[in-house]
């Protein structure tokens, strides 16, 4: 299939990563890691706010009570956000994450569809096997799930709730774990997905309506579809810019996919054929989305 990839917002962001389609208010909230900024798409008036939350953030995410809750450098943080005005309020933590760790932080996250929000971390270097894999239940309690990862990314769970999939991008794979839905308990791993060398660091994912997985490849100039039944590629879309990281559906039919990009490790000499990176994107897609699941601790 052909795809026409527009730019919606030229931003140009370090970092940005994290895209979580909100259905009610019609915005589009995604965040600059290395920028240490929430951002606000707003597809109605083609416009983008960013709000500077003091520290990088790996991820933000609805909350059904109201709000946001913020995966960041120290933890996971609840963020007031007014529904009329769209005035942000006070940043108040939750639950610390690796306080003992100066040299982590949080990076990608989703919530599950019993409304637990799962955020993993990664060392700001990089280095192999410093980061886990964390879930903050609906009581407000962390739990270690996963050790040792390198670089905690993309999530996916299926559309019958019974396998989450999961990116440890240096793996350059995406891993099934049977998973219990009344527990998050999780069971049972093996490679469903496997990127080949030279596409691209498997980062950001999303999943549609018919349970295939899209996975923004790092390095790659794409977002890949994949089937994670056989592990088939089934379609690309390029992307006009090489550090794709994330990718997620919505519009009002949730038929559109954002894509996330990012300018950080990029030559000098490189950007002239990539002025737009660090930007967000948007396809029109001939498959929908599911939508945004709330944390409901």
């Amino acid at each position: 299939m052909a795809y026409d990839v527009s730019l919606v917002a030229d931003v140009q962001v370090a970092l940005g990563e994290g895209p979580c389609w909100d259905e009610d208010r019609e915005l589009l909230f995604w965040v600059d890691i290395l920028g240490s900024s929430l951002h606000m798409y707003d597809p109605k008036s083609q416009t983008d706010r960013a709000i500077d939350v003091g520290q990088p953030i790996g991820a933000a995410v609805l909350r059904k009570s109201g709000g946001l809750v913020l995966a960041l450098k120290d933890g996971f943080y609840a963020l007031e956000f007014d529904d009329k005005s769209c005035h942000v309020g006070h940043l108040t933590p939750i639950c610390e994450v690796e306080k003992d760790l100066a040299y982590n932080r949080m990076n990608d996250g989703k919530v599950d569809f019993a409304g637990r929000f799962w955020a993993g971390t990664m060392a700001m270097d990089e280095h192999a096997d410093a980061g886990s894999l964390y879930v903050l239940d609906t009581n407000r309690e962390v739990r270690k799930v996963l050790h040792p990862v390198t670089v905690s990314n993309g999530l996916a769970w299926s559309l019958d709730h019974q396998v989450m999939y999961y990116i440890d991008s240096p793996k350059m794979t995406v891993v099934a774990y049977d998973y219990d839905l009344a527990t998050g308990n999780l069971a049972n791993p093996r490679v469903v997905v496997r990127i080949p060398d030279g596409q691209g660091v498997p980062d950001g994912m999303a999943i549609d309506e018919e349970g295939m997985l899209w996975i923004a490849q790092w390095g790659g100039w794409r977002v890949s579809r994949y089937d994670p039944r056989t592990g088939e590629l089934l379609d690309v879309i390029p992307v006009p810019a090489a550090h794709t990281s994330s990718c997620a559906f919505g519009g009002k039919n949730l038929d559109e996919l954002y894509i996330t990009t990012a300018r950080d490790r990029i030559a000098a000499h490189d950007l002239p054929k990539q002025p737009h990176a660090g930007s967000l994107f948007r396809v029109k897609m001939g498959v929908r989305g599911l939508p945004s699941a709330r944390y409901m601790g």
